[in-house]
């Protein structure tokens, strides 16, 4: 299995996503745009996935279920807050991002909006996000499940799945499937790095595509 320090170093969404489909994962992909809003420009580790809706009632149990999501969070872990791409208020900040972080978890993956962007850059903890928005989350949105399978962007997402973000986008990797799959795209690597060199040494893209068989 790849180290942290070799994702972080070598491995990027398109290539994953290019090992899924040559193991037959074709849809792995979230079809929303999230961008990295604080942080680190990639973001990767296995999910912890949470389920979001929209309230418009004084919420008995105000923020019950997301201090559990949090409180739970292991060494590794991203959180996945699946809101369905909701603007009504910025479900994740600073304090959530304080909470998970003090226990291990690397980052948080949200389809829908943020806050306190300011103060997560400054604590330097990765946040990728469909926009922002200032309103708390207090009575207009709620947590409804924990760790149960969610879907953002066309993709079902488990816990236990790996999931990795960047710039070009973001990627699921099925929990049984990942070391598999990241060995692969580790190999791909290797082999672009290959044409590369063949490429910048004067051959055509069509010769160095003949004698590799990836571009």
């Amino acid at each position: 299995m790849l180290t942290r320090d070799q994702i972080q170093e070598h491995l990027y969404s398109a290539v994953i996503s290019d090992a899924l489909d040559a193991a037959g994962f074709r849809d792995q992909v979230l079809s929303v745009s999230l961008l990295p809003m604080t942080g680190g420009l990639c973001l990767f580790g296995r999910c912890r996935t949470t389920e979001w809706e929209d309230i418009d009632f004084e919420d008995p149990r105000p923020y019950e279920l997301e201090l559990k999501a949090v409180d739970e969070c292991e060494g590794g872990d991203v959180l996945i807050a699946a809101a369905g791409g909701s603007m009504r208020s910025g479900i994740w900040g600073e304090l959530l991002s304080t909470a998970a972080r003090n226990r291990g978890c690397v980052g948080a993956l949200v389809d829908g909006a943020v806050r306190d962007v300011d103060k997560m850059r400054s604590m330097d903890f990765t946040v990728f996000a469909a926009a922002l928005c200032p309103r708390d989350s207090l009575h207009r949105q709620r947590v409804i499940a924990v760790d149960t399978p969610v879907v953002i962007g066309g993709v079902t997402i488990h816990r236990g799945d790996f999931i990795f973000a960047d710039e070009d986008g973001t990627v699921v990797v099925p929990e049984a499937e990942i070391e598999r799959i990241l060995d692969a795209a580790w190999q791909k690597v290797h082999a672009e790095n290959a044409v590369r060199d063949d490429i910048r040494s004067g051959m055509s893209a069509t010769e160095v595509f003949a004698k590799h068989g990836v571009l």
